[in-house]
């Protein structure tokens, strides 16, 4: 499947780190907008991997996201390679809720989980970290694909899934709880990544990972992700293409 962008390659500013973008996102409701939400769509429901930016002034990060039940151990292996960031599992707050998951935050008690001053956000997304039972360390590619493909199932099947039963905490996968109102709410890669997934008409479970950069240990440029999703044939999007199309 071809690779789509939501805009131009931007322009790099050399004096910043980072680099300035200009006229990146495509304008809203334009042919290019409707094209990349299509194959980023496309591109789930088929079980492949799709590029999302939040934005610029959140946490300006670009995650790679496959839907849960389509994660491999290849999947797995080029998230550690070519992303480099925490895999995650976002899941749906009904979803959570019917899990009986809580916000990390508040189901620790110690005084570390007060006070805190997020700059992209009023709070985390996490949840509890998981196993499957029928793992072994968990940390491997094969093991960590098998908790993640069984959560994509478990979402698709809350009402006869016993969760304590089939996943052990703690784990090396890390559970996202998604907001109440999905993107209303919050417009992080968590609601970003269900949001696409709903409308995929897909279980309200989905794998996040940010691509980080070798060389300065940052996160990678929306340029360089546009750069990665073309030369790997990946769906690039914008979350304002997301919020414009989706909120």
């Amino acid at each position: 499947m071809t690779g789509q962008q939501a805009g131009a390659h931007p322009d790099t500013d050399p004096n910043t780190d980072e680099g300035t973008e200009t006229s990146t996102e495509a304008v809203p409701g334009s042919s290019s907008e409707r094209e990349s939400i299509d194959h980023a769509l496309q591109a789930l429901r088929a079980g492949e991997p799709i590029l999302v930016h939040d934005a610029a002034d959140r946490e300006g990060e670009t995650d790679l996201i496959y839907h849960a039940d389509a994660v491999t151990p290849d999947a797995v292996a080029r998230m550690r390679n070519d992303a480099g960031g925490l895999v995650c599992v976002a899941l749906g707050h009904d979803i959570a809720e019917a899990f009986d998951l809580p916000f990390y935050g508040e189901a620790v008690d110690h005084p570390a989980t007060g006070d805190h001053n997020l700059g992209y956000d009023e709070r985390s997304s996490f949840s509890l970290t998981v196993n499957h039972r029928d793992t072994y360390t968990g940390i491997t590619d094969t093991d960590r694909s098998q908790t993640i493909r069984a959560l994509g199932e478990a979402a698709g099947t809350p009402a006869t899934t016993d969760f304590a039963s089939e996943f052990r905490v703690p784990g090396h996968v890390h559970l996202l709880k998604g907001a109440p109102d999905l993107l209303a709410q919050r417009e992080g890669h968590t609601e970003l990544g269900l949001a696409l997934a709903a409308a995929a008409d897909l279980p309200p479970a989905v794998v996040v990972c940010e691509m980080l950069d070798d060389e300065t240990g940052q996160a990678r440029t929306p340029a360089d992700a546009r750069v990665y999703a073309d030369n790997h044939d990946v769906t690039y999007i914008e979350g304002r293409t997301v919020l414009d199309r989706f909120a």
